[in-house]
């Protein structure tokens, strides 16, 4: 999105940070696209549990950042950096109640395996057993406690599928930055999956 498009979209934040509650009514068809695609790598991301589609996870995650008191996107990757994160809280919770309703019924381990080979290549889809995210998302708990800039860069390149570049934007830190972070995340992460896996 470049031109006139990425001017309104920058006006339309400046709207919502201002307060105005309809800004977000018009941002959203502008950028409904790129919200579905983020919307359909991180579903992608998910297997055999397809009672949450694309479209649904668009309009959810529309729903809860627009129930976001006084929210603050400086700008359009800002927007789509919070938008990935609230999805992943959609499925994360989705997930949840889907594994808590079958009370354990042909559950499998979660895969340490399963989860590196997904964090090495954060830009394609691999879908992952529900118990392998939901074993993420506690290590992902965890690594914010410790640093948080580190787990929200794992959450624009892992489940937001956005690039260093995009990444550093939407962060508002360098390029070289995010690449030293991710790396860190990455073997952080790595030893937590292995010791959760060990227990």
């Amino acid at each position: 999105m470049t031109g006139p498009d990425q001017e309104h979209v920058q006006k339309l934040l400046a709207r919502i940070r201002g307060g105005d509650g309809e800004a977000l009514d018009e941002l959203v068809p502008l950028v409904f696209a790129e919200l579905h695609e983020l919307a359909r790598v991180q579903r992608g991301r998910w297997r055999n549990d397809v009672s949450l589609d694309t479209t649904a996870l668009v309009n959810e995650a529309y729903i809860k950042l627009a129930g976001q008191p006084s929210p603050s996107w400086q700008d359009k990757a800002h927007f789509m950096a919070v938008a990935a994160t609230a999805m992943r809280q959609i499925l994360v919770d989705h997930s949840r109640r889907h594994r808590a309703a079958k009370r354990g019924g042909g559950r499998r381990p979660a895969s340490i395996h399963e989860l590196e080979s997904a964090l090495a290549a954060p830009d394609r889809t691999i879908d992952m057993e529900v118990e392998a995210i939901l074993l993420l998302e506690s290590c992902l708990s965890r690594l914010a406690t410790r640093n948080a800039r580190r787990m929200r860069v794992v959450e624009c390149r892992f489940f937001g599928g956005m690039t260093h570049r995009e990444t550093a934007a939407a962060l508002d830190v360098s390029e070289a930055t995010v690449k030293r972070e991710w790396t860190l995340a990455k073997t952080w992460l790595y030893r937590e999956m292995r010791d959760s896996d060990r227990a």
